[in-house]
């Protein structure tokens, strides 16, 4: 049944047969486990549309499904064709931010300030992305959100007559007066401006205020923790299973981080399951690995089409996809805030370990350590810390009573740091 509908959706209807570069993904439809979802995915009529205007297409290329209107079953479909090497892989963040800022350019009003624009684009924001190897979503976010401001500030000067080369700080200081705080995420665009000599020299925006964000300490990470081990059924394995790497032991690690763990940094033995997080290898005895060896042993990425044979421990909804941050962060929202408990890890962290440490092991940058351990009144010349006071730095005490385990590593209310 699976098979013959997919064949009648994806050939040509003047051939009755399917074209070539369609047949691996005409193979992995009719091969899905669950073939009930297929037949019942298929079969909704944008799908079937979808699939009927592509088995007739002239070429498919990522350039073409550009052109089609977004929609989710063009992402994903898209997927599908670049996990069954029908479409090449490619940055998919960064192809969208530059489908975005193309199209944000129309919302300038000057031709000169679209031309500065263009510029601050290609040559900040772009230039940046092209030395990732792969833009992460929070660098795609805060690129749209500073280009967005940007174009607020310049389309403000011309509705007052203005322009950026003749700004001066009573503008800036009435522009800031006149909206909302996140204005002042202009602060980014006007020292690149600045620095491009397309703004006067000497001008400032107030910054962005940090410290501000609500922490969760200890008492509400301990408390959140316990629903999570005593959820009886009604939280998932696998949102058990990233709850307790940031409540427990992911040390202020992003969701983005979290999402992206696949299954080479996972070890899961009869006695012990260890998780690889940057530098630093966690081990998860009992309770803590229960909801990790549900994972490993009852796997779902194999049941569909779109993650035929996925490594990730949080496959997404997209083929060949890990689960979105935002999702697994929205999953999460019911038990605790991610941020909260992020924030509160790093304001403790910078209390007790050496920020060097703290920056090279979990893969912050000096700056962002650096700024939270003056919050927390850490004393930033431990700097100097030498790679043995891991032992004694990196730990995220959930009990008040850390110690040293046979075998090497630190206990932390029954997980440990194996070293």
């Amino acid at each position: 049944m699976l098979a013959t509908v997919v064949h009648e959706v994806l050939a040509n209807p003047s051939t009755g047969e399917i074209a070539p570069s369609l047949i691996p993904l005409a193979t992995a439809l009719k091969s899905m486990k669950r073939a009930n979802s297929g037949i019942t995915w298929i079969q909704q009529k944008h799908v079937t549309a979808f699939l009927r205007n592509l088995a007739i297409a002239p070429k498919i290329t990522h350039e073409s499904f550009d052109e089609l209107p977004d929609s989710r079953t063009r992402e994903y479909v898209r997927g599908l064709l670049t996990e069954y090497g029908v479409l090449p892989r490619r940055d998919e963040l960064r192809s969208r931010y530059e489908i975005w800022s193309a199209q944000a350019l129309d919302r300038i009003d000057n031709p000169e300030n679209r031309d500065i624009i263009r510029r601050y684009i290609r040559w900040h924001h772009l230039r940046r992305m092209n030395q990732m190897d792969e833009v992460t979503r929070g660098a795609f976010l805060r690129a749209k959100q500073q280009v967005t401001v940007a174009i607020d500030l310049l389309n403000w000067l011309t509705g007052h007559g203005a322009s950026l080369a003749g700004l001066t700080q009573a503008h800036l200081d009435l522009w800031q007066a006149e909206g909302p705080t996140t204005r002042r995420i202009a602060e980014h665009f006007l020292k690149w401006a600045i620095k491009n000599k397309a703004a006067p020299a000497g001008l400032t925006i107030t910054s962005h205020r940090r410290g501000t964000s609500a922490k969760l300490d200890k008492t509400g990470q301990d408390e959140a923790l316990k629903r999570v081990l005593h959820a009886g059924g009604q939280i998932e394995a696998r949102d058990q299973a990233a709850a307790i790497l940031v409540l427990v032991l992911v040390f202020g690690q992003q969701a983005e981080r979290i999402a992206q763990l696949t299954w080479e940094d996972v070890t899961v033995t009869e006695e012990l399951v260890t998780v690889q997080l940057g530098s630093i290898n966690i081990a998860l005895p009992a309770p803590l690995d229960e909801p990790w060896r549900d994972l490993a042993e009852n796997p779902t990425h194999g049941l569909t089409a779109a993650h035929p044979n996925s490594s990730w421990v949080f496959p997404g909804r997209s083929p060949e996809k890990h689960i979105n941050p935002g999702h697994l962060t929205q999953r999460l929202a019911r038990i605790f805030s991610t941020r909260a408990a992020r924030l509160g890890t790093l304001h403790e962290l910078t209390k007790l370990a050496p920020v060097a440490i703290i920056d090279e092991t979990l893969g912050y940058s000096p700056t962002t350590i650096e700024r939270h351990a003056t919050d927390s009144a850490a004393n930033p010349s431990k700097r100097a810390a030498q790679p043995e006071e891991i032992a004694n730095g990196i730990v995220w005490l959930l009990s008040d009573e850390a110690s040293f385990v046979s075998g090497g590593g630190i206990n932390i209310d029954g997980a440990y740091l194996a070293q």
